[in-house]
């Protein structure tokens, strides 16, 4: 009675390899889910930081507008140069830009928790499982 254990041990590295492809297969997939969130995330951090830093230019440009105006201000009603006012919009954007990269006022960090929800929301929606077939396109239509 001979035991062919050449077969069993085939069956039973074929049966290892299975096992190893499959848990490769959801490392991957893994991976891609996590590289497809950080990415969105980045862009969800970006958006809110782009939002309030043109909010903060916005407002900065209005209220020197108003103290140019005031008396004993720089500002005079008969002087026209648009040179002045592009320098001074550029000046106030870059000031808004550093105020938020600072930490800003907090509108960002607001902006960014509720599109993170949101998009939390989405993909819980959506489920887990369609998470590979997203992680080409993590952004999703909408935002």
């Amino acid at each position: 009675m001979a035991i062919d254990t050449s077969a069993s041990i085939g069956s039973a590295q074929a049966g290892a390899n299975a096992q190893t492809d499959q848990l490769l297969s959801k490392a991957k997939a893994a991976i891609a889910t996590q590289t497809a969130a950080s990415l969105e995330d980045g862009k969800i951090n970006k958006a809110g930081k782009d939002f309030e830093s043109i909010l903060l230019g916005s407002w900065l440009q209005q209220a020197e507008q108003t103290f140019a105006k005031v008396p004993g201000g720089d500002g005079e009603a008969d002087d026209d140069d648009s040179s002045k006012d592009q320098f001074q919009g550029i000046a106030m954007q870059a000031l808004a830009g550093s105020l938020t990269a600072s930490g800003g006022i907090g509108i960002a960090k607001m902006i960014t928790a509720h599109l993170k929800q949101a998009s939390d929301r989405e993909q819980a929606a959506h489920g887990a499982a369609s998470a590979p077939e997203d992680a080409n396109n993590p952004v999703k239509p909408g935002f």
